[in-house]
């Protein structure tokens, strides 16, 4: 008789690299200075610059991770800078 086949095992999981959680101020330049607190109970997530003091904050979902707040800020100063562009 022969041996049964033995089941070949899954192939390792991949680990996901981690997201950046400090960003660089867009108004101060000043590297690493952007913190992004998450409120999951108020559905409000923020920027925060701990050199110039500069907030943002937005509306975010579950999914919603500390870039995404940081690129809604980055998104809006240009879309405020382009408003100037256009009027001035």
């Amino acid at each position: 008789m022969g041996k049964r086949k033995s089941k070949a095992k899954p192939p390792p999981k991949k680990r996901m690299d981690k997201l950046d959680t400090v960003f660089s101020c867009p108004f101060c330049n000043h590297g690493s200075s952007v913190e992004c607190r998450i409120d999951m109970k108020t559905l409000i997530g923020e920027a925060i610059c701990g050199i110039c003091q500069e907030r943002f904050s937005t509306t975010i979902t579950a999914l919603t991770e500390a870039i995404d707040i940081y690129s809604e800020w980055i998104d809006e100063c240009e879309r405020v800078n382009n408003l100037e562009d256009d009027t001035g």
